[in-house]
């Protein structure tokens, strides 16, 4: 019988398995945390502590070099009956990570710095550890996941896509094993049985998506024994034993990458959903989309929020009825057929293909926006799929019906011990704070960073930019230095590739349509004169090793080509180079008919377009800097407001973002 901790920290039973009850965060206790939560953790010297804790490990580090690899083996067996009973005791902990660190160097032939040390004891005592662009966070993670498994915990490793679960789990396997430890992945293809035999294991690495829906399945599983009672009383009428279950239980999560996950990602609900029992006829979503191009922008419906939000007016709704006068069904209906016809405009006007879907086999694949990759077996809500293939000529699908749904901010606050890392996670303190009670700590780096910024050009227009991106990556090609180039959809990474080829330049392109190939583009990205153009893909968590000679030249170069919605997107493209204290540059190159500017300010870039003088084709950096500044604050501000929404009306999902899962 698991145990969880209810909001007045009494314990109840709930669940099958182990995992906190949920707290109901009230409004005035949330807006005062994240005000204040970032100043709050700046109080005490908890990174004194952290340092005199890397001196605990080294003076544990002789009890374990002399040992043989069986020897060693042994030692972290006795270490799970101590660990068992006493916690994170600080002497046991130093044992484990002392431990660790001389298993990976004898495995992996590497041995954790003392940051990354602290920051993995950071995790330990559940922290949200802000550790630098390139400072391994991959390897930080280790001594926190051991320990935590030797102290006979579950532990899951949470990452941002499978392409990194597969790869961290591959490269720091030989580590667990060496410890008698059992690792295993999520794959977005696994059957039951393999993601059963997955999270059975010690430490299990997955993506977040991956993790929560097999957490929803299971309460699909349970039905109504989802409570203790129910179980019992099941028990006692002879109803049979509980189903299988795929998870263990929520006891430990290392969420890799934590503002992408736990805050971009929050306002995005996850859902299960069924077959509808009241299918539309696919004529509907034809029509639909025949009618919402007749009516007229800022006459007959009017756009917010960038696009993501679309109203008729009253002037809309007058002309919707008459063009659906003669039509019976859902188009009788006033309120059914504008919220029809609310989704088809959004799947004209909003939805691009090859920057929120692209079509794979005649089929609408939706790309995630934070990772550039496809989601496979996802689909939107309420019919907006169905118009989208619609609109692309593909076989319209049948709708769905929502089964189960979770938001992010419950689940992850369901774990009973959440820790994470992300390089970019200080602008969010105050809200992971308040919303999942965890603090931030931030960890020196290793080495001084050696990147250096060429600064940023904002031109006039597209045409200009691109031809300045070329012209670029020719002189940085010319000096036999890799590029890498950052685009936001794959539109324009392919529109980049043909200017390229028109110039002479070799490069590869890395996106959502070449994803089976990215262990090899990555792999080859550091080489001297290689060109890489890339979609968010190349973003978080990817590794570019440098080749032989490129540190004499000045590293990797890296070209942004627009800004994101949030800078913290942008400094993770741009920390691709220039790592642990590695040579490295960095570049902006961007134009005021990108989507930032114009979706998100655009009465100011109005102003500038119309104040520029016509001979001069870039602006002047501080008015470049202003205007970045001004987007992303609105771009940010609406993100917030989004996940405001979904933290206090979990209830009535936001279905227009919402992903769902076919059962």
């Amino acid at each position: 019988m698991a145990i969880a901790l209810d909001e007045n920290n009494a314990w109840r039973t709930r669940s099958p398995y182990a995992e906190r009850g949920d707290v109901r965060i009230r409004s005035f206790d949330f807006a005062l945390t994240r005000m204040f939560g970032g100043v709050f953790s700046r109080f005490g010297n908890y990174a004194g502590k952290l340092a005199s804790r890397v001196r605990l490990v080294d003076e544990c580090a002789p009890l374990f070099t002399d040992l043989s690899d069986a020897e060693l083996a042994e030692a972290a067996r006795q270490l799970r009956g101590p660990l068992l009973r006493h916690g994170f005791r600080p002497d046991l902990v130093a044992r484990s990570f002392a431990l660790v660190r001389e298993a990976s160097f004898r495995t992996l032939g590497l041995r954790h710095y003392p940051v990354q040390i602290q920051g993995a004891w950071a995790l330990l005592d559940g922290k949200f550890a802000e550790m630098q662009t390139g400072e391994g966070k991959t390897l930080t993670a280790l001594p926190a996941a051991i320990t935590a498994a030797l102290s006979g915990r579950p532990v899951h490793v949470i990452t941002v896509n499978d392409y990194l679960a597969a790869r961290d789990a591959a490269e720091l396997g030989p580590v667990y094993r060496a410890l008698g430890l059992t690792v295993g992945v999520i794959q977005h293809e696994d059957e039951a049985d393999t993601r059963r035999a997955a999270y059975a294991c010690d430490v299990t690495y997955g993506v977040n998506k991956e993790i929560a829906f097999d957490y929803l399945r299971d309460g699909l599983t349970l039905g109504k024994q989802r409570s203790y009672a129910s179980r019992m009383a099941g028990k006692l009428s002879g109803a049979g034993e509980m189903p299988p279950l795929l998870l263990r239980g929520l006891y430990f999560a290392i969420v890799d990458e934590a503002d992408s996950i736990l805050v971009d990602e929050a306002r995005t609900p996850l859902i299960i959903a069924g077959t509808d029992n009241n299918p539309l006829p696919a004529p509907v979503f034809k029509d639909a989309l025949r009618f919402a191009r007749q009516l007229k922008p800022r006459i007959d419906f009017v756009e917010s929020g960038g696009g993501h939000d679309i109203e008729l007016t009253r002037a809309g709704s007058e002309s919707l009825k008459q063009l659906t006068a003669k039509l019976s069904g859902i188009w009788e209906a006033r309120k059914a057929r504008e919220e029809m016809i609310n989704y088809a405009l959004a799947a004209i006007h909003h939805y691009k293909k090859d920057q929120h879907y692209v079509v794979v086999n005649g089929k609408v694949e939706i790309i995630d926006e934070f990772t550039g990759r496809i989601a496979e077996g996802r689909s939107w809500q309420h019919g907006l799929h169905q118009l989208i293939e619609a609109k692309e000529s593909c076989e319209i699908t049948q709708r769905h019906q929502t089964q189960t749904s979770i938001t992010y901010q419950r689940f992850f606050r369901r774990y009973l011990h959440l820790c994470g890392m992300s390089g970019t996670i200080s602008e969010v303190t105050g809200e992971l704070r308040a919303v999942y009670d965890v603090s931030v700590v931030r960890i020196p780096t290793h080495r001084p960073s050696r990147r250096v910024a060429h600064g940023t050009r904002l031109f006039r227009t597209s045409e200009q930019k691109w031809a300045a991106v070329v012209a670029s990556v020719q002189d940085q090609n010319r000096e036999g230095r890799p590029v890498l180039i950052g685009t936001r959809s794959i539109e324009t990474s392919e529109l980049l590739s043909n200017m390229l080829k028109a110039s002479g330049v070799d490069h590869v392109v890395l996106n959502a349509h070449h994803d089976r190939e990215e262990a090899a583009i990555v792999a080859q990205a550091g080489l001297p004169g290689r060109v890489t153009v890339a979609t968010n893909m190349a973003g978080r968590g990817t590794d570019i090793k440098l080749g032989n000679g490129v540190d004499a030249n000045g590293g990797l170069h890296v070209v942004l080509t627009e800004f994101h919605e949030s800078a913290r997107i942008d400094r993770q493209l741009i920390g691709r180079g220039g790592r642990q204290g590695e040579p490295g540059t960095f570049e902006v190159i961007a134009s005021l008919e990108d989507e930032l500017p114009r979706v998100f300010a655009p009465t100011l870039t109005g102003l500038i377009q119309r104040g520029l003088p016509s001979e001069r084709t870039t602006l002047p950096s501080a008015l470049a800097r202003t205007l970045q500044l001004f987007a992303q604050n609105q771009a940010q501000r609406l993100q917030y407001r989004i996940r405001q929404h979904t933290l206090h009306q979990q209830n009535e999902r936001d279905t227009l973002l919402a992903f769902a899962k076919p059962d």
